[in-house]
């Protein structure tokens, strides 16, 4: 920026670039809004395998307490029930018929999920846990009506056994699925974030129309502590906006007339007139549901595992209950052999192993969304915790993207507040981002800005002037100095040149033909980027910066924030191949970028992660997206993804070690030693497998995602 120039479309492009780096440009990442479920149904598959497709959480619930209820006669009923905790069952007509016939219905009634589920994973030739299950029951009710019935003499009375076992694993279900559920709740409580209605602007006033009927360009009047309806610009008033819901940010930011604004976020102090830009599926919002809902559904190499070892898992048990009927058999306990085996199908089911993964990854992906972090793709996430070095795009990353003021020199005949006070008086009047910088700088200060300048005027490429307090005061560039053939004091020259040597952009300030003072603007460093850097750094993972800029302002950048490595002078088609020179090192390497010409090298990197202000170019590329434009979030990725790692493989442990323990338990080889367990009590270690696993997924919670509370 050698040259202040001064262009008719400054007032648009400064509007524009501030919303932008404001990180409120929808940029159609956003999602569903309205109060529909959308994909996020609670029919919808909240647990994405085979074994829950077309059940809801209500449905399990329902089941279970019907099946809680009829079970509870049938158990009562038992004589092996009767006789196993020691009381007498009535006697009267039919009596005896009330287990086979209440088991009955349980097991076609609440053993349908299962018995449906087995069945659809037996033509799929994808055994897993519904088909352990349905198999387990099935022996369990064919045993006991062999009883019933009086047929070869056997006593395999299972109905208690049966109903208790169909009612425990319907409660697991249940359970599993109200976890899962309430992992999702977050995506559901974003479709909440609107109102119902929104009160539109009409020539004779307002009136109140629903959501639906708002179209681009309408003007809505947004009331002092209402929710935005659409995504938009801010055309009339001020106001502070609660943002968290997009950015995970705690603190309000102000808005003004030009400002592009989110759906959802909220007018706290005052009212504000908003053209509507985006509405429905085009808002930010909704396209941060769709985002995270894809990212729940796509593939990982973890879950990849899970479902493979759950496979594994089914033919460990069918060969164990094979093995273990067999040799019951030889040993001439044909009774002892059905129980075994009932148990064994029961205790080997690999819920556990199939919740595992699932619910990390919901859990994870709700927690990053509230964060501001939006994980487009799994393998991100789970590549994020090998990353050897970030790399950040610097404009509009590491910086604001706009000019901010640096340093104030005078010369001496004035101070240095009065000349920049003197300085904004003649660029009040200026659109250019230079002017607003300095205008906002003086303002900041609390300076006492002279009255309006009179005879305002832009002097093409070299910069403007006006006549402040009856004295002709210039403001401009290099360019300015040199038409002008002024001579710029020593002292002055001494003070500007470390500007000049870290880049800078140096405006002096000229006063009846003498040069009196100059200001310094750069574009602004984020306060939040070195505390990402630096908690990156403790974690052990190195800082790299890319940017087009020249070596100098790039090296200025670098040592304000002790960033490791830096690439400057980089040109756009180029940024690809410095990522793929530090893979070339053998370094998995992050890429944080927000324009288009990053799109190639967030592609290329191990995980690439787009700024939420960038361009949808560069979005669809990442895997990953920050809502907000806070650098500190990338620490939230790698942090969370480190904790669900853990918990993952937590998961897998339990739920595999559980199994080499617990079916030869089941199958009997301690029977000798009085130990049995039979297939009721196998139902209800199974269930708690399940809860366990599904306790330390809970645990994610508690990961600390805020961007404000990095260390």
């Amino acid at each position: 920026m050698e040259e202040h120039t001064r262009h008719d479309n400054h007032r648009a492009n400064a509007a524009v670039s501030e919303a932008d780096h404001a990180g409120h440009s929808n940029h159609g990442q956003a999602m569903p809004t309205g109060h529909a479920h959308s994909a996020l149904d609670d029919e919808h598959a909240v647990h994405q395998h085979g074994q829950h497709a077309g059940h809801s959480t209500a449905m399990f619930k329902n089941m279970f307490w019907l099946s809680l209820l009829l079970s509870v006669p049938v158990v009562y009923f038992s004589p092996m029930f009767g006789h196993l905790l020691g009381y007498h069952i009535p006697s009267f007509p039919g009596a005896a018929w009330i287990p086979p016939a209440l088991g009955t219905v349980i097991f076609f009634y609440g053993g349908q999920p299962f018995l449906k589920g087995g069945l659809t994973e037996l033509r799929s030739r994808q055994p897993g846990m519904m088909l352990l299950i349905s198999l387990a029951i099935t022996v369990a009710f064919g045993a006991s009506w062999i009883t019933t019935l009086g047929i070869g003499g056997f006593n395999l009375d299972f109905w208690w056994e049966l109903a208790l076992l169909v009612v425990i694993m319907l409660l697991g279900h249940w359970i599993e699925m109200r976890a899962l559920g309430s992992a999702r709740g977050a995506l559901d409580a974003l479709a909440e974030l609107l109102p119902d209605e929104a009160e539109r602007v009409t020539g004779d006033g307002t009136e109140i129309v629903s959501l639906a009927d708002l179209a681009v360009d309408d003007i809505v009047l947004v009331r002092s502590g209402a929710r935005l309806p659409a995504d938009g610009e801010i055309t009339d008033g001020q106001a502070e906006l609660d943002e968290s819901m997009i950015t995970g940010e705690s603190k309000t930011v102000a808005r003004g007339p030009g400002d592009k604004v989110v759906a959802g976020t909220v007018a706290t102090d005052s009212a504000l007139r908003v053209r509507v830009a985006a509405v429905g599926p085009d808002t930010a919002l909704a396209g941060i549901q769709r985002l995270v809902a894809e990212a729940q559904a796509s593939s990982s190499k973890a879950q990849a595992l899970a479902d493979k070892a759950a496979a594994l898992l089914f033919y460990f048990a069918l060969a164990a209950g094979i093995i273990t009927f067999i040799a019951w058999v030889l040993l001439g306990h044909p009774d002892e052999a059905v129980i075994r085996t009932a148990t064994v199908l029961v205790i080997a089911c690999p819920h556990a192993l199939g919740l595992a993964i699932p619910l990390v990854i919901a859990i994870s992906t709700e927690q990053a969304a509230r964060a501001g972090v939006l994980i487009k793709n799994r393998i991100a996430l789970e590549r994020m915790r090998t990353i050897d070095v970030v790399l950040f795009d610097k404009t509009g990353t590491l910086t604001k993207g706009r000019p901010a003021l640096t340093g104030v020199a005078s010369a001496g005949e004035l101070t240095d507040d009065e000349l920049l006070a003197l300085a904004a008086a003649v660029e009040a009047d200026s659109e250019h981002p230079s002017a607003r910088a300095i205008v906002t700088a003086a303002r900041e200060r609390g300076l006492g800005v002279p009255a309006a300048a009179a005879g305002f005027a832009s002097l093409t490429g070299r910069g403007v002037t006006a006549d402040v307090g009856g004295s002709a005061v210039a403001v401009g560039g290099p360019n300015l100095i040199a038409a002008e053939g002024l001579q710029i004091p020593a002292g002055l020259q001494e003070k500007t040149r470390a500007w000049i040597d870290r880049g800078a952009s140096v405006l002096h300030v000229v006063r009846e033909g003498r040069v009196i003072g100059a200001v310094s603007v750069e574009d602004e460093i984020r306060p939040e980027s070195r505390q990402a850097v630096t908690a990156l750094q403790n974690r052990g993972i190195k800082v790299a910066m890319i940017t087009g800029d020249a070596q100098q302002v790039a090296d200025a950048v670098a040592a304000e924030l002790d960033i490791d490595e830096v690439f400057a002078q980089v040109l756009p088609q180029d940024k690809d191949k410095k990522v793929g020179e530090l893979q070339a090192r053998g370094l998995k390497t992050a890429m944080v970028g927000d324009g288009v010409n990053d799109s190639p090298a967030l592609a290329r990197a191990d995980v690439g992660i787009a700024i939420g202000a960038g361009t949808d170019v560069a979005m669809e590329s990442a895997g990953v997206v920050l809502a907000g434009n806070d650098p500190r979030a990338v620490l939230s990725m790698v942090d969370l993804s480190r904790a669900s790692y853990r918990k993952m493989i937590q998961n897998l442990l339990w739920a595999t070690g559980y199994n080499i323990i617990a079916v030869p338990l089941a199958a009997g080889v301690l029977a000798f030693a009085g130990v049995a367990i039979s297939p009721a009590a196998a139902a209800v270690l199974m269930s708690v497998s399940t809860i366990v696993v599904a306790l330390n997924a809970q645990l994610l919670r508690r990961v600390k995602l805020n961007p404000e509370q990095v260390r």
